[in-house]
């Protein structure tokens, strides 16, 4: 049997008779012991993120169809961004603020250090944290792990688990200083940043793929008693091995290509062309052979979008 224990990690009072209220899921064996591994899932850091909210059901869903391979407690954070997700915005509505940068928070601080500090707190101790997010409304990526470059030996270890379909060594902008994932790795809690799909958006497929990869991550830490299986094994890469595509010009972005497809150096990404004057602006092609994991969906650009990246074909495969 399985223990259920929806927590209150934190709750702060707003104006008008509101609150900010941060749960958790907790799920355990009935004969729980302290000493039991913890997999922490967080989720809905950013309000217009929501594979991770598919993730989470799909993980509680399936513990619940075969309790009796809990060995150990797993948490569930869907959201962590409440006011974001009702306002179906990014940031904490009214305040610009990005809660990912506000780690590690501050108990004597303003309401959003409070809440950035009671989260560390609770996660803390966790054997591994998988901080689940998705892309913003412009780009569509394909399920990855994002490692900054100080861990990435660290954690490589871990991310070989989460069936992803590559590893991106030091993607900085996603694991900087002043994030979650990075805090939570400074404190000794090993924290591995997924991101996938498009804002706003839930894409069942990859969903289901990820929670392959955390049933498998918790049979690696003992917290799921069933044999360890052989998943995707990811293409690995840093940023200098991964080709950026980017708008030179103003236009609409008509793309050539299918998302998480596989290209040849030469292949037609697509082109920009002008509405007004129906002319092509410009028309762009892969320089190297390898999988374009990340693809524009909003088609409106200007001289500098990113268009696409493609991560090389020939290189390190786990």
């Amino acid at each position: 049997m399985v223990i259920l224990m929806i927590e209150t990690v934190i709750a702060i009072g707003l104006p008008v008779r509101e609150n900010l209220t941060i749960r958790k899921n907790r799920l355990q064996p009935v004969s729980a012991r302290s000493n039991m591994p913890r997999i922490s899932i967080v989720t809905g850091i950013h309000g217009d993120e929501l594979e991770g909210q598919f993730v989470c059901y799909e993980v509680a869903r399936r513990i619940e169809c075969e309790k009796e391979k809990l060995k150990g407690i797993v948490d569930l954070y869907p959201c962590l961004n409440p006011l974001g997700m009702d306002a179906v915005y990014r940031n904490v509505p009214k305040t610009e603020i990005d809660m990912n940068r506000m780690f590690p928070g501050n108990t004597e601080g303003p309401v959003i250090e409070k809440v950035a500090a009671a989260i560390i707190a609770d996660i803390a101790g966790s054997d591994v944290c998988i901080d689940l997010h998705s892309s913003d409304t412009f780009i569509r990526e394909v399920p990855q792990v994002r490692l900054s470059e100080v861990w990435a030996e660290q954690l490589l270890p871990y991310a070989i688990h989460m069936n992803v379909d590559m590893i991106w060594k030091n993607a900085t902008k996603t694991v900087d200083e002043s994030t979650l994932g990075y805090s939570l790795n400074m404190l000794g809690t090993p924290t591995i940043v997924v991101e996938m799909g498009i804002g706003n958006h839930i894409d069942q497929k990859n969903g289901k793929q990820l929670a392959d990869g955390i049933f498998q991550m918790m049979s690696h830490l003992g917290i799921w008693d069933e044999e360890p299986v052989q998943l995707r094994k990811p293409l690995v890469s840093k940023d200098s091995e991964i080709e950026f595509i980017r708008a030179n010009a103003s236009g609409v972005f008509l793309p050539s290509i299918a998302y998480h497809c596989e290209v040849e150096a030469g292949d037609k990404i697509g082109e920009v062309v002008h509405p007004l004057t129906g002319e092509i602006v410009q028309s762009y092609y892969a320089q190297n052979t390898g999988l374009v994991f990340s693809l524009r969906e909003y088609p409106m650009v200007y001289a500098g979008s990113l268009l696409a990246r493609i991560i090389k074909k020939s290189e390190e495969v786990i």
